[in-house]
């Protein structure tokens, strides 16, 4: 692809050099340029891209597109873009043939449940014959082919280049999970979207987005420019649902488990093992359990009606589906001790698992093991310690992935949430495997053990250090 075609994508000014100079690759890393590379000089959020041209010409980049005129290049091709962070994704939809519109892209976005309605649409589509890809927090997905993922929203290369995979090998759907971080840095920028979902809006990213607003405004701007012929479907006994869709052309369908909407669900009985639901009028298994999850459930039930899969269909699938990883996943021990694992890390997601645990766990005791990741949003710190207090007979506070922080210092900041009653439960203990070991060892006959905040997740990250943390076997190692 000649340098041109890129430029015109992306709206680029101040042209210099030759255009005519041929594109092998796109990147935004200047350690991965080769001669016939363009390198874009994205603006993150820790660190400019504009400082590291050099680099990339001094790598073999044929060329590059900037913002700042203060770090021009030179030698080299170049174009001017007033957005680094947009021209990434236009150029990358540009270089691989608007992958995006050759696949039905369903974005899925809100606080709590991404995960588990993009994986949810993911298995049912396969279910229901279609070739799918996923792009998630846990793993990205081409077929049936696990690909690596490092973040809930990979950057705009990335996604282009997987889709344009998905594409090539015959997916007909792809499910994606959207971050309000991935929206707000546009990481998204370019994509043709079949469909959005919203799920629900609560404390979470404010170290990033600083206030509520801010946050709402990025989720928003998701559907602001779904185009006339997608889809919004929205959760409207969320306060902020409706919101969502005021400004979208796309065709807006709602859903609820309290009132009126086009889609509704209804919780029949419930146990460990799985919820009876009444889904539009239809009674259907499900092998998840929880508030939380007949949402996830009647959201990934309305998508794909919205998508004209056969209603019969789709909740004969459901009854089949499987937990996703780390989301209320649990293991059984001796002494009637049940252990549940589950990803929550925001105050909602906490009390949603802990609501559900206690009223199905019927008087039997409740123990929570959790902890706050570091160089994350301190404020919600203490929110979670009350909402731990409020439902649980023991508190074992500990460590999650501290990062650069103090672990102890994390604990501190959690300490203040407690009240006096809540300390008087609450055992502190910094090291997580201990804290997972005690709070196992210690419980009660038939107790219900909440290990919170990491889920899926296969390690802990302390400092730099990525360290190999599998809860799910530890767990299974204790209870043996």
């Amino acid at each position: 692809m000649k340098f041109k075609e890129i430029i015109a994508a992306v709206n680029g000014k101040d042209i210099k050099g030759d255009t005519d100079a041929e594109i092998s690759m796109i990147t935004d890393d200047s350690r991965k340029c080769v001669p016939g590379s363009l390198f874009i000089a994205v603006k993150g959020y820790s660190s400019d891209g504009h400082e590291y041209i050099g680099k990339a010409i001094e790598n073999g980049a044929s060329a590059v597109i900037y913002q700042d005129p203060e770090y021009a290049p030179e030698g080299v091709p170049s174009a001017v873009s007033e957005d680094t962070r947009k021209a990434a994704g236009l150029a990358a939809d540009c270089f691989f043939g608007h992958p995006s519109s050759k696949i039905k892209l369903v974005g899925v976005t809100g606080t709590n449940g991404k995960t588990t309605t993009a994986t949810m649409l993911y298995r049912t589509f396969r279910m229901l014959g279609y070739e799918c890809g996923l792009l998630s927090t846990i793993a990205n997905y081409i077929g049936g082919e696990e690909r690596p993922t490092a973040n809930t929203t990979s950057d705009a290369i990335t996604i282009n280049s997987l889709l344009a995979e998905m594409a090539g090998k015959g997916c007909e759907y792809c499910f994606m999970e959207v971050s309000s971080i991935g929206i707000e840095q546009e990481r998204i920028a370019g994509l043709d979207f079949a469909g959005g979902i919203f799920t629900n809006l609560t404390h979470d990213h404010l170290d990033y987005h600083k206030t509520f607003a801010e946050y709402l405004r990025c989720k928003k701007m998701f559907f602001d420019n779904l185009g006339k012929g997608a889809f919004a479907l929205v959760n409207i006994d969320d306060r902020n649902g409706r919101v969502m869709v005021q400004n979208t052309k796309a065709e807006v369908i709602t859903y609820s488990c309290r009132t009126h909407a086009d889609h509704v669900c209804r919780i029949i009985e419930e146990n460990f093992d799985g919820m009876l639901l009444k889904i539009d009028g239809t009674e259907t298994w499900c092998r998840v359990i929880g508030q939380h999850n007949a949402y996830n459930m009647l959201a990934v039930y309305s998508t794909a009606v919205a998508l004209g899969a056969g209603k019969e269909d789709i909740l004969r699938i459901i009854s089949d589906l499987r937990p996703v990883a780390g989301r209320l996943e649990y293991i059984r021990g001796g002494n009637d001790l049940t252990v549940v694992i589950d990803y929550a890390h925001t105050p909602d997601a906490l009390e949603n698992v802990l609501r559900t645990l206690k009223d199905i766990g019927k008087g039997r005791q409740l123990i929570t093991v959790f902890g706050c990741g570091g160089d994350r949003d301190r404020s919600k710190r203490p929110e979670m310690a009350a909402t731990a207090e409020k439902y649980s007979d023991r508190i074992f506070v500990t460590s999650d992935n501290p990062r650069t922080e103090d672990p102890d210092a994390i604990i501190e900041d959690i300490k203040a949430g407690f009240s006096r009653e809540g300390l008087k439960k609450a055992i502190f203990i910094t090291d997580r495997e201990s804290a997972m070991r005690t709070a196992i060892m210690t419980a009660g006959k038939g107790a219900v053990i909440l290990i919170a905040g990491k889920g899926h997740e296969t390690y802990q990250i302390i400092g730099h250090e990525k360290r190999d943390f599998n809860e799910y076997e530890i767990v299974k190692n204790i209870l043996n």
